[in-house]
């Protein structure tokens, strides 16, 4: 834990007296928090996509500020999400999340989490939606409705698909195939009125209240209406600038046919396969900003919206065609990196913060915003030290892994992947190459760099106690 402490030394403790001075005396402020599920990064119009409409989100964007470079830390099994909601609830890093996972339940009784926390503050919890935590949500947080599985459930018909145009058996539309629509309404649906209904009554209460709202969406099967489909012809999908038929270390790098999300699409990756799993990865989130749009509705009819923090982020990004893969298990930006979003009171509006965070800083933040002492346990950090003083990075570099089968790590400008398997890197300028195109890693000018990053990669698995341990090269 020490060595935790030296790595991922924080620059919270320097402005929290600080933000908390200013608090003093003033009303608590509440906290909407929205959590999507696989939405990469630039899956928001505002922030760089001009495909997808999420006005909702664009609103967002503008009334708030933006965390551009916000990341993952990785997963220790085929379900990214279940490693990054562990951390995101714990504050926990990676692998004592991993190591800790079976206390969680332990914890929750003794009441050791945030939302916790928030509740001993005087703050009212509600939780509706995604939990995928090995904890019940019930003993976590005070009031929840509609907790939801991991995923909705998929179909044998949803996978391997589509094989050309004329493979039209499985439809986003079509409840027969249940998933989203399992129960008559889709899930998204009724996450926003169960949003709305809490909110109604928080418009009559007194006491600060902390929602965690965990969509399942854009999560496969990804399902919508028609209508949100139809807003996306699939002859007018770019193809992806990485788009491949196949990703040729996949094998090695536990990303074969085996692995559910691989499955979803055909091997080798068509356009038209790629084409369509994108169409209906818009249409599903354009569906889920239209609840997000109810839901900001409603915060503002209950008046409490100009004492309300707004956080959004995802758990992880996914690849749905980048680099011939499907799903979020690698180290590529679309993967691992994601949209974070905060606003609310005193917080720039229209504004991009482009420090290298962690996701999990939610939970500083949160902490933070409501004058809670951070538990030292939690080793990821406010966010408002860049907010108010634009401070440099908390974290060195970035580091992020999968399994023992992938580790990566990275700088504002430099990326290195390590494939153990093969004992092979590759290493991209992010600058020169943001979509990850050309691996420098054997390229002569680029070796200060790569020997610069190995080390890096070598502190973050020593302090972390990466159970790959430190990697020779």
């Amino acid at each position: 834990m020490i060595k935790l402490k030296i790595l991922f030394l924080g620059l919270t403790l320097l402005f929290s007296g600080h933000l908390r001075s200013q608090q003093a005396g003033d009303e608590k402020p509440n906290f909407l928090f929205i959590f999507s599920d696989d939405q990469r990064y630039n899956l928001v119009h505002a922030l760089g996509n001009p495909q997808v409409q999420t006005p909702n989100l664009d609103r967002l964007v503008k009334s708030g500020s933006t965390f551009t470079h916000a990341y993952n830390m990785g997963a220790w099994n085929g379900a990214v999400c279940v490693a990054s909601r562990a951390m995101m609830i714990s504050g926990l890093s990676v692998w004592d999340a991993r190591e800790q996972e079976s206390e969680f339940q332990q914890m929750a009784d003794e009441g050791r989490f945030w939302p916790q926390l928030l509740e001993k503050a005087g703050y009212e919890t509600y939780m509706t939606g995604r939990w995928h935590v090995k904890a019940d949500a019930e003993s976590i947080f005070q009031n929840v409705v509609h907790v939801r599985p991991g995923m909705p459930n998929q179909t044998p018909e949803g996978y391997d698909r589509p094989k050309s145009k004329a493979d039209t058996t499985w439809q986003p539309w079509d409840k027969s195939f249940e998933g989203f629509w399992k129960g008559g309404k889709h899930w998204s649906e009724v996450l926003a009125d169960d949003a709305q209904g809490y909110l109604d009554q928080a418009a009559k209460s007194e006491s600060p209240f902390m929602m965690y709202l965990a969509f399942n969406a854009p999560h496969d099967p990804r399902q919508a209406p028609k209508e949100f489909v139809d807003m996306y012809p699939v002859e007018s999908i770019a193809l992806p600038p990485s788009h491949m038929d196949m990703y040729p270390f996949k094998d090695s790098i536990g990303l074969s046919e085996s692995l559910r999300d691989e499955a979803l699409a055909p091997f080798p990756r068509t356009a038209y396969s790629v084409r369509k799993n994108i169409q209906e990865y818009y249409a599903i989130v354009s569906h889920m900003d239209a609840q997000i749009g109810k839901i900001l509705g409603a915060l503002e009819a209950s008046g409490k919206m100009d004492n309300t923090y707004i956080i959004f982020t995802s758990d992880h990004g996914l690849a749905v065609g980048h680099h011939g893969l499907m799903g979020k298990q690698n180290m590529f930006d679309h993967s691992v990196r994601v949209p974070l979003v905060i606003a609310g009171p005193g917080i720039p509006e229209n504004k991009q913060f482009h420090q290298q965070v962690y996701l999990q800083d939610v939970s500083a933040t949160i902490m933070d915003l409501a004058g809670v002492d951070k538990p030292e346990s939690t080793v990821f950090n406010s966010l408002m030290p860049y907010i108010q003083e634009d401070a440099p990075s908390a974290y060195p570099s970035i580091y992020s892994c999968y399994l023992n089968l992938q580790r990566m790590v990275r700088t504002d400008q430099y990326k290195l992947i390590f494939y153990p398997k093969l004992n092979k890197i590759l290493l991209f300028d992010l600058k020169k190459d943001p979509a990850e195109l050309r691996d420098r890693s054997a390229d002569p000018m680029y070796q200060g760099i790569k020997q610069q990053l190995l080390t890096l990669l070598a502190m973050q698995q020593q302090a972390l106690d990466d159970p790959l341990g430190p990697i020779s090269f």
